[in-house]
């Protein structure tokens, strides 16, 4: 399975020739990324706000057998259940060789019941900012309590590539606490592949 970011909470995932692109990014929503365009069998959305949500710019193609197994949790994308910002969605996939969780704007602390679901992971797509979603200290715990063998953080600030939303956080407070971490200069992995740490972070196609 190969793993792609293309920016904010977008990547795309790809297994013998089937592609799902996730949370796909409106034009001119997120600072510093480039108009997103992309051709996929399957698009992926956690939640509704245009950040997320921009399904129209992604062209979907017919006529692939779908090689994932999707599952989905439904969580919140505050610490208030949803009394803020509504609704979160995440979504796991399985080829039968590996398993992904895309947790989307997650807000919230998961309940025991949604941890055991997310356990023995093989990659964790995860947000590390804070002020929209969980913040870099509470993503390495979580990191550490579910154990994935891959994490890459998402919706973040770099302010050196000039991407993210004011508001959110660089990842530095996430790789502070996350410990074992990589930066990677690619923008994408292959899960079956030997990773050189249990994060990695990725450099985004959309810049």
């Amino acid at each position: 399975m190969k793993i792609t970011w293309i920016g904010h909470s977008c990547f795309k995932i790809e297994k013998d020739g089937f592609t799902v692109i996730t949370d796909p990014y409106e034009d001119d929503n997120v600072p510093g990324y480039l108009p997103l365009r992309e051709e996929a069998n399957l698009v992926l959305c956690s939640h509704d706000h245009g950040d997320h949500n921009a399904r129209d710019l992604v062209t979907v193609i017919d006529g692939k057998e779908n090689p994932f197994t999707i599952d989905y949790i439904d969580t919140y994308h505050d610490e208030v259940q949803g009394a803020k910002r509504g609704p979160s969605r995440i979504y796991t996939l399985d080829d039968g060789e590996n398993r992904i969780a895309h947790m989307g704007d997650i807000g919230c602390d998961l309940t025991l019941e949604q941890m055991d679901k997310l356990r023995d992971l093989d990659a964790m797509l995860i947000p590390v900012g804070g002020f929209f979603t969980i913040d870099g200290p509470q993503a390495a715990g979580l990191v550490k309590e579910l154990n994935p063998r891959i994490a890459i953080p998402m919706h973040f600030r770099d302010s050196e590539k000039g991407f993210g939303y004011p508001d959110t956080a660089t990842i530095d407070d996430f790789v502070k606490e996350a410990g074992d971490v990589y930066i990677s200069s690619s923008s994408e992995l292959e899960t079956t592949e030997p990773q050189p740490a249990q994060v990695i972070v990725l450099t985004p196609t959309g810049i």
